[in-house]
């Protein structure tokens, strides 16, 4: 049976693992931007945390609808618990962010320490924890990894190698 296909993608390349990097970085840059700002008390800091999440949020936003897009589209991509959990966490980190862009807009940089902080430790947290099982999805339950035919499998330098 074929592995199961990511409905959004670009010439059987799926879209959605090219975009999550980027929110990733950018909320991990923010929380880098504020024990920056924790430590030294510099508004650039701040200020920078606040453009590095806004970011993060438009990326998450694109890289939901793809994975979104995926899960609508294969029935066996839906069957997988895995799945609920990546994406409800993904949730969980974006609803997390948004209040904290919130706080951090409508305040200013004194909600940087403690509450911008420690949300963006939670959200760093609840990233690796909803990487894990989007890596779960792939080298487990195949999602998106391209079938190969088994005569390029036999033809492969390490078949003929090993023959």
């Amino acid at each position: 049976m074929a592995n199961p296909h990511p409905t959004a993608s670009i010439a059987g390349h799926p879209i959605h693992p090219m975009l999550i990097p980027f929110p990733i970085a950018f909320f991990v840059a923010t929380l880098v931007c504020d024990i920056g700002y924790a430590m030294t008390g510099v508004p650039s800091w701040a200020t920078d945390a606040i453009w590095l999440l806004g970011a993060g949020l438009v990326m998450a936003a694109l890289a939901a609808l793809a994975g979104l897009t995926d899960v609508l589209g294969d029935a066996r991509i839906r069957a997988l618990r895995d799945v609920w959990w990546h994406a409800g966490g993904n949730v969980l980190v974006v609803a997390i962010q948004c209040v904290s862009w919130y706080l951090r807009y409508s305040q200013g940089s004194s909600v940087v320490v403690p509450t911008g902080l420690v949300l963006s430790l939670i959200v760093v947290g609840l990233l690796l924890f909803t990487g894990w099982k989007g890596w779960n999805m792939v080298y487990r339950h195949r999602v998106g990894v391209a079938d190969e035919p088994a005569e390029t499998q036999l033809a492969s330098p390490s078949h003929r190698r090993a023959a």
